[in-house]
């Protein structure tokens, strides 16, 4: 995605500060910049903006606000940029934990907001794309638990060897035009209701 084809909203309460951002922003080629400046209702504006980035620049936060921002960024699932003026260890840390990109203290430049701009995108991709793969390998597991449960039941069930019970669910859901992990699970289903096999 090039950089003018990025949405990005601007979260600021502060205008002055809110336009060295956007003008830090347009300068690198940045065109859809929208800028709001009261955080009430924030989630409803994201929603409706659906912004590819957040900046969010905070002058002095108190703890409320922060916490607050942090739950915000649990929530979008976007790369977020948060400027503070100043922090501590725990807010650091709580950033991190509320997947916010880049936590830059004390750093409101308008040439330093391209390169973490950046940088809060890169990481954010490099984290969903963690995730993701975590999720994947997950429901491969679970996938091969249940292949194996309905194997075992159709192994019982029909006296099939292990091959056997694995070439009939994969004509089954080839047939069915469905996942083989999917024919599994109705028949780990369907064994579940209809009460123990004989020889369970």
């Amino acid at each position: 995605m090039s950089a003018g084809s990025l949405t990005i909203l601007v979260i600021d309460e502060n205008r002055i500060r809110a336009s060295i951002i956007e003008a830090g922003l347009r300068d690198a080629g940045h065109q859809h910049v929208t800028v709001v400046h009261d955080v009430a209702g924030i989630a409803r504006r994201i929603a409706e903006l659906e912004p590819d980035v957040i900046v969010i620049d905070l002058e002095n936060p108190n703890r409320d606000m922060l916490e607050n921002m942090f739950q915000l960024s649990r929530a979008v699932k976007r790369p977020i940029a948060m400027f503070v003026d100043r922090s501590d260890q725990a807010s650091i840390e709580a950033a991190v934990e509320a997947g916010v990109s880049a936590y830059v203290v004390d750093g409101l430049k308008k040439e330093r907001i391209k390169p973490i701009l950046d940088m809060a995108i890169s990481r954010f991709n490099a984290f969903s794309r963690m995730a993701r793969e975590l999720e994947e390998a997950r429901s491969e597991l679970e996938n091969r638990k249940v292949i194996d449960r309905a194997k075992g039941i159709l192994m019982k069930s029909r006296g099939l060897s292990e091959e056997a019970a694995y070439a009939l669910l994969r004509k089954t859901a080839m047939n069915q035009n469905r996942k083989i992990a999917e024919i599994a699970q109705s028949l780990v289903t369907a064994a579940g209701l209809l009460g123990p096999l004989e020889g369970e």
